[in-house]
């Protein structure tokens, strides 16, 4: 393993950056064996015995579960360290606030083997995509706001809702797609605080958190605004759960609703930590946290710039958006003690396609909330992570096609 650990080390260049301002010694603990190695800025390198046992940091996992993790293709659970952990397959012992700092820089190291086939086809003759953006002006919640959302297509109204931290660039793929432009008019915003849609006026004295009314008020206006006719609704992560509130709310609005990784609920792994947070805290770059925390939310088989992509998108979020959003995802956003009788009596018929890699909206909660609300459809994506339409786009638009299909065969 730890030759391994030493090769990756050597052949990315992104660790040798990364570790320029790192100086912590890492034990890895695996039943009866033990080895350890010391990342600092002239590199990572093994450690004697000795030094070992004053390592900053304890990684303990069973045999069976280092195997695992470096295998040729790792079971769901197994795809990176923060997944492992998340899991239970995985004890981090130490100097938690230098887990988080370096956490993405453990993952390239153990998990995230980039130094592959990352490298893009060349783009040919130059060309412009069939995707519009533009920006509009709106009332939320009695302030003004503008708001940035892409186009691309015509027909029946798509409106694309992002996960927590990031923005629409994940639907790119999708708005690019022909086959489904050809039949569905694709739109993508970025909420407020988001992307290329700014804060609203007097942010500054302000500290975000997403709430179930601001959510659903704000696609409420998004639709208004654009004049959208029985639009059929699909998000992601925080846009699956927030599908579930539309149709509740406003479901003879809506044709339909496909939900990415819905669940009614997510366990709270973030923000139980009280005194770390670690997401917003001025000593860890919450971008590298953010981006590194969700690798371990792909699957392995995902490409490698399509993965990339994605966690380029939560690297760039603003300071406390992120955890902004995970209020709404954790907290105020749980439909465990909702009615869901509207929801499998409803107008909306609900489509959920969820990946078989997510541990966040598991497949279990999926197929859970399926049976609750007699779900129009309910598919676990094989080879998929929590990201579906950006991790994977190809693969996804095999999930996604026969259900929009059904849903513009009911129009």
């Amino acid at each position: 393993m730890l030759e391994r650990i030493l090769d990756r080390a050597r052949a990315n260049p992104h660790i040798a950056t990364l570790s320029r301002f790192c100086d912590i010694t890492v034990r890895i603990d695996s039943g009866d064996e033990s080895l350890a190695l010391r990342i600092a800025p002239d590199g990572v390198a093994a450690v004697p015995d000795g030094a070992a046992q004053a390592a900053d940091l304890v990684l303990t996992a069973s045999p069976e579960a280092w195997a695992a993790l470096f295998g040729v293709t790792p079971a769901p659970g197994y795809q990176t360290l923060s997944a492992m952990r998340r899991v239970g397959h995985l004890q981090v012992d130490g100097a938690q606030l230098a887990y988080y700092q370096n956490l993405l820089l453990l993952e390239l190291l153990f998990s995230l083997d980039t130094a592959s086939d990352a490298v893009a086809e060349p783009a040919g003759a130059p060309y412009l995509e069939p995707v519009i953006g533009r920006y509009m002006h709106l009332d939320i919640d009695g302030r003004p706001h503008r708001l940035y959302f892409e186009e691309a297509g015509e027909g029946i109204p798509l409106l694309c809702l992002h996960t927590a931290g990031a923005d629409g660039r994940q639907y790119r793929a999708i708005l690019n797609d022909k086959e489904i432009t050809r039949r569905f008019r694709v739109i993508a915003f970025d909420l407020p605080w988001h992307g290329k849609s700014s804060p609203p006026a007097g942010f500054g004295a302000e500290t975000y958190r997403l709430t179930t009314e601001s959510y659903v008020e704000t696609v409420m206006a998004v639709s208004e605004a654009l004049a959208l006719e029985q639009p059929v609704i699909m998000g992601c992560s925080i846009g699956g759960r927030a599908v579930l509130h539309l149709a509740l709310r406003h479901g003879d609005r809506f044709r339909a609703a496909v939900g990415l990784q819905s669940a009614l609920y997510a366990e709270n792994a973030v923000l139980d930590e009280a005194d770390l947070m670690p997401l917003d805290r001025g000593d860890v770059h919450g971008g590298r946290l953010a981006g590194a925390s969700m690798a371990s939310l792909t699957a392995p088989q995902s490409p490698e710039a399509e993965r990339w992509e994605t966690l380029w998108h939560y690297m760039q979020g603003g300071p406390g958006v992120f955890l902004g959003d995970l209020h709404y995802y954790f907290v105020d956003g749980d439909l465990r003690n909702t009615a869901l009788d509207g929801l499998a009596a409803g107008d909306c018929p609900i489509y959920l396609l969820t990946g078989e890699y997510d541990y966040s909206a598991t497949p279990e909660m999926t197929r859970d909330l399926a049976r609750r609300i007699d779900a129009a459809h309910c598919e676990i994506m094989r080879e998929m992570g929590h990201f579906p339409m950006s991790e994977n786009p190809e693969k996804f638009r095999e999930y996604l096609l026969p259900v929009l299909g059904r849903i513009a065969a009911d129009a």
